[in-house]
């Protein structure tokens, strides 16, 4: 199989950085162009990045080499089947840049928030929502584009539960209290650079309450002749937290059911949860998806953020709950599974569905 040439958009921050990573090798893309900010035009990537790559990996060699164009420069991505966008800009400049690049018959595959809630565009979690596909041909025909268009990943803190809740949807949940313990690289951040969060923990992150009780209503959606249904019924309650972990976003939930089901038929649904990515046998997707661990003090962010290569969830402390019907805990890594890992994931859906 040809690989598809695709380009990065904000290549040289955190995100960016683990999309260069994980593509390296990748069985069905190749990275081919890279783009940041204008200080970082006309630099190797090599160069742009010293002094502040955060993987754990050295820079991929066939990476270093690649000269930054500065991502406003729509002309010199051309070539390219795709751009992946982390961009680290203000929202509505995001949301014009990309607008530009599927004008100019780039498709857009983005992590950034700032297309998350415009409505012709879907919110995919390959494995929970990838009919939400049908989107884009009402997007493109919103817009009178040709090849272009733009689809979103969801925010990093709801893929730590909402995995969880689609299997048990037949129960209809109709509650939620998520209590979120999100990481620091989820602020793009290491602990050398965030010296103040070592032994600490910050009950607030901006915005992300909202998210984390919005977002699952258009994933959990369904798409109609005149575009998406946001899921109703289900309300949810939602606190996040920065804790003092380098990589692992972690949920503790409460969740009522409207049909209450058993301890016995939740364990069962989660473990035998097939979804479309695992059929389509997307190289990124994970089997299993869902892992559940009865195992005392599991999940825990050490031992399970890199399960299945960072992109399968970890479910476990099930029990009854005094005030609504169970709580559980979920564990995802945010930069993989909640970032560039879920981006490229739906890339791959996409291409297998023939959308690149």
């Amino acid at each position: 199989m040809e690989k598809l040439q695709v380009g990065i958009l904000g290549a040289t921050g955190m995100v960016g950085q683990r999309f260069i990573t994980l593509l390296n090798n990748h069985p069905w893309f190749e990275v081919a162009k890279v783009a940041a900010s204008p200080r970082s035009a006309g630099k190797n990537y090599a160069e742009a990045v010293e002094g502040r790559w955060a993987m754990d990996e050295d820079v991929p060699s066939a990476a270093k080499d690649l000269v930054l164009s500065d991502a406003s420069d729509i002309e010199a991505m051309q070539g390219v089947a795709f751009v992946f966008s982390a961009l680290d800009m203000d929202k509505e400049d995001i949301k014009k840049l990309e607008e530009a690049y599927a004008a100019a018959d780039i498709p857009v595959v983005s992590n950034n928030s700032a297309h998350r809630w415009t409505d012709d565009v879907p919110m995919i979690i390959p494995e929970i929502n990838p009919e939400h596909t049908d989107l884009i041909d009402i997007q493109k025909k919103n817009r009178g584009w040709d090849k272009g268009f733009i689809a979103v990943k969801s925010n990093c803190s709801i893929q730590s539960y909402i995995p969880a809740i689609k299997p048990l949807m037949e129960y209809k949940p109709t509650k939620m209290l998520v209590t979120t313990m999100q990481a620091i690289s989820g602020a793009g951040k290491t602990f050398e650079s965030w010296p103040e969060m070592e032994d600490n923990v910050i009950p607030h992150i901006g915005g992300e309450n909202t998210k984390s009780e919005k977002e699952p209503l258009k994933v959990l959606g369904t798409i109609e002749e005149s575009g998406l249904k946001e899921y109703e019924g289900l309300t949810i309650s939602a606190q996040c937290n920065r804790v003092a972990a380098l990589d692992g976003h972690m949920a503790d939930v409460a969740v009522a059911f409207e049909s209450t089901p058993s301890k016995e038929d939740i364990v069962n649904a989660w473990k035998t949860f097939k979804t479309t990515a695992q059929e389509l046998s997307l190289p990124s997707a994970p089997d299993p998806f869902l892992i559940y661990t009865e195992e005392e003090g599991r999940p825990s962010t050490k031992e399970d953020r890199d399960a299945e290569n960072g992109m399968a969830v970890t479910l476990g402390n099930l029990r009854e709950d005094t005030i609504l019907d169970f709580r559980f805990t979920g564990l995802s890594h945010n930069t993989i599974r909640g970032a560039a890992g879920g981006a490229i994931l739906l890339a791959e859906l996409l291409k297998a569905k023939g959308y690149l």
